[in-house]
């Protein structure tokens, strides 16, 4: 959540659940409300942490985004993004933003 703040995002809540799932983070990034899948893969022995966000997975980020933003009443624009760290060890040894994923 520090990796979004210190790049200008609002951190609304985390780990939201309702009927349809879960999702990792809720942040707003200016107007927009961004949905975040946050993946981390310690090694390369199953891929890369980003690898890991399937058509299923990406559903349903789409209707827990959806159920949250009718709850709420948003009214803005919303996105799936999906933050992928890449662990050594206890050392980051990377970390990818990738923002508006597309919902599959």
């Amino acid at each position: 959540m520090r990796y979004l703040e210190a790049r200008g995002c609002t951190i609304v809540m985390s780990n939201w659940r309702c009927q349809a799932g879960e999702v990792d983070v809720i942040a707003r990034d200016g107007d927009c409300l961004a949905f975040v899948e946050v993946r981390t893969r310690r090694g390369q022995a199953y891929g890369m942490p980003e690898e890991s966000i399937t058509p299923r997975k990406l559903a349903r980020m789409t209707a827990v985004a959806e159920t949250f933003v009718y709850e709420q009443d948003w009214q803005g624009d919303w996105r799936l993004d999906v933050i992928a760290i890449q662990a050594e060890g206890k050392r980051v040894a990377s970390i990818e933003w990738y923002q508006n994923v597309p919902a599959g």
